[in-house]
């Protein structure tokens, strides 16, 4: 069976551009093969993560993106999971490299957040509440997320601070970042201070909106060995949806997350304590603490405590960093673009070239992308450099 592995990576600016998607994506497209033969040499398939037609009233852009890499009368495929999509995207490529279907499968993500404005991206993110129950209530992102917030708060001795301490430790990641939207240290008062948003969310314990794409190649390691690229081996990949619905759900056991993780974590032979870093859905502060609880690297009710080094956490803690590249957070939130974003990041820590950002001696990362609120779809990912068992 071939085993697949990523070897090119590439992404456009994050944040609030003057370019259309698909400009957004020649732009990462261009860095992922910067040095490679043209895409049509290589690409036999394209799946793009997209999260809604709403922001540029676009769909098919399976086949658009496939035409602006210059591909034709290949496999193309818009996938669709909300945050998560470019997280299925990869999984997707990942399935069929391994499956001997194609060599090499490109594997990107886009959104053109920024176009919709403010109210455009909060109808445009609605849409992935359930309809019947939550969207005619009027409830936002934001508002679904701090019912998650304050029950955390409720059951765990998590104060609104430790979730700022949260918010500081992935800006001071971010700021070492040269991709991140906002490359900025912050400090505790800044987070406390800020607007509050929904209680206890606060403005600066909330992801921004803003426009990006990623490009990612997953191929074979033969074709990546003779394309002289770094190759960073996919060992797992899991997947799991819980109910739609936040009311339908224990808001405080990210139970679709778990299964994710674990999933990945089984095929690829390993347990949490083997993850160095981890890149996790920070959409907003409480998730890293409720992912960090549903990955396995913290006891339940001691997530809040990611932004500590770890001998200062709780015992039962994994030495796991998380979200080095600044997270959703910090580095940005793309909708389509985030889960290869997540994969840029641990491609860059495994292969050496994070520079400033490394975390020394990270060999193992882990990825863990939501869509909807919290499980109600999550896709995670093992990458590695450790030899295949």
């Amino acid at each position: 069976m071939p085993q697949p592995v990523i070897a090119s990576v590439g992404a456009s600016p994050l944040g609030r551009t003057d370019l259309p998607g698909r400009d957004l994506f020649s732009v990462a497209l261009a860095e992922a093969f910067d040095e490679l033969p043209d895409p049509a040499d290589i690409v036999e398939a394209v799946y793009v993560g997209n999260q809604s037609e709403s922001y540029e009233h676009q769909i098919m852009y399976g086949t658009l993106l496939a035409e602006w890499a210059g591909l034709r009368y290949v496999p193309a495929e818009r996938v669709e999971g909300c945050a998560a999509a470019g997280a299925l995207a990869l999984r997707h490529a990942v399935k069929d490299v391994r499956n001997g279907e194609h060599e090499a499968v490109l594997a990107c993500g886009v959104e053109k957040m920024t176009s919709a404005g403010t109210s455009g991206a909060t109808d445009a993110l609605s849409a992935a509440f359930d309809r019947a129950i939550e969207q005619r209530s009027g409830i936002t992102a934001p508002s679904q997320y701090a019912l998650l917030g304050q029950r955390y708060l409720h059951e765990t001795d998590a104060t609104e601070r430790d979730l700022a301490e949260i918010a500081v430790k992935n800006h001071a990641n971010a700021a070492r970042n040269p991709r991140a939207q906002f490359p900025k240290e912050i400090d505790v008062a800044t987070v406390l201070e800020s607007d509050p948003v929904a209680p206890p969310l606060k403005l600066y314990d909330c992801a921004p909106v803003g426009d990006g794409a990623a490009a990612v190649l997953v191929t074979t390691a033969e074709l990546a060995a003779d394309l002289d690229r770094p190759q960073v081996r996919v060992a797992g990949s899991g997947a799991a949806a819980n109910n739609i619905a936040v009311a339908e759900r224990n808001m405080t056991d990210i139970a679709g997350a778990r299964i994710a993780a674990e999933t990945a974590y089984e095929e690829a032979g390993i347990d949490a304590t083997a993850v160095d870093i981890a890149e996790v859905h920070d959409a907003f502060t409480v998730c890293e603490a409720l992912l960090a609880e549903a990955a396995g690297f913290a006891p339940t009710g001691t997530g809040y405590q990611s932004y500590l080094p770890p001998a200062e956490r709780a015992d039962g803690w994994t030495d796991v960093q998380l979200s080095p590249s600044g997270g959703l957070k910090a580095r940005g939130h793309p909708i389509g673009a985030t889960g290869l974003l997540q994969a840029l990041e641990a491609y860059e820590q495994l292969t050496g070239a994070a520079d400033d950002r490394a975390v020394e001696g990270a060999e193992t990362a882990l990825l863990l992308n939501e869509g909807g609120v919290a499980d109600a779809v999550t896709v995670g990912h093992v990458l590695t450099t450790a030899e295949a068992p």
